[in-house]
């Protein structure tokens, strides 16, 4: 589609996205660090990556064992 647009187009385009950029509230990192840091931990309880899944719930868990012959 690029290969289509001449210069002047692609640089529009360009002007537009940052125009649309610069509009976007922007917060401290401290304070947002602060809220992600806030939210992960309340959200830990329920997170099989830390938590683990129970083998009767796992969905990929082997039904059948290894039978060789």
């Amino acid at each position: 589609m690029a290969h289509d647009l001449t210069e002047k187009d692609i640089l529009k385009m360009e002007v537009e996205q940052l125009r649309k950029e610069v509009k976007n509230e922007r917060q401290m990192i401290s304070k947002t660090a602060k809220d992600i840091k806030e939210y992960v931990e309340s959200q830990s309880a329920e997170d099989p990556l830390l938590k683990g899944i129970p083998e009767d719930k796992n969905p990929f868990k082997e039904k059948g064992g290894c039978i060789l012959c």
